[in-house]
């Protein structure tokens, strides 16, 4: 591993599935008792989004991780702090060609901090009733069963031939239902 700039990059690190957050704690305690890492690496995180899910009839606002299986590291790039993320438990290595450290762009970073295209707040959540604007379904309606909003898609039950059929939509193309 050869010494690298002095500038802090954000890099994505690849671990087992369900040890994000762990791995974030790990890592934030390390650094903590760790002056020399403290001037090294900056920041952890792990990309949630606010997600609406019915349970036993109710809503419910969870979170839920946009990236499973993967933690943001904001770090400059030296033997030690490679040796330190690297060697964390639950990580698998870094993301890039053999598991070296390749610095994601201002973009990328933009895009995976913040999941919501273009900062737009939706104001539909599963289960409410929205009116197809646009498509082969133009003028009918549905039930939302799925909002991803990374991808600005949504899923939706449309009532046809009297059964339900889904039905997956760009965000743009529904709107509530009066």
């Amino acid at each position: 591993m050869s010494e690298r700039s002095n500038e802090a990059c954000w890099y994505v690190v690849h671990t087992y599935s369900g040890y994000e957050n762990k791995v974030k704690e790990t890592l934030e305690k390390s650094v903590e008792n760790n002056e020399a890492m403290q001037k090294l690496i900056f920041d952890v995180r792990v990309p949630v989004e606010d997600v609406i899910e019915i349970r036993n009839g109710k809503r419910v606002k969870t979170q839920r991780k946009v990236y499973p299986g993967y933690v943001l590291v904001h770090m400059i790039e030296t033997s030690e702090s490679w040796y330190v993320v690297r060697n964390t438990r639950g990580v698998t290595g870094f993301v890039g060609p053999d598991s070296k450290p390749v610095a994601l762009t201002e973009a990328e970073v933009d895009m995976m901090l913040n999941p919501t295209p273009s900062g737009v707040e939706y104001d539909i959540a599963i289960g409410d009733t929205v009116d197809i604007l646009s498509g082969s379904m133009e003028n009918q309606q549905g039930v939302v069963e799925d909002i991803d909003t990374v991808r600005g898609k949504i899923k939706v039950s449309v009532q046809m031939f009297g059964r339900a059929t889904p039905a997956e939509l760009d965000l743009a193309q529904v709107k509530k239902a009066d």
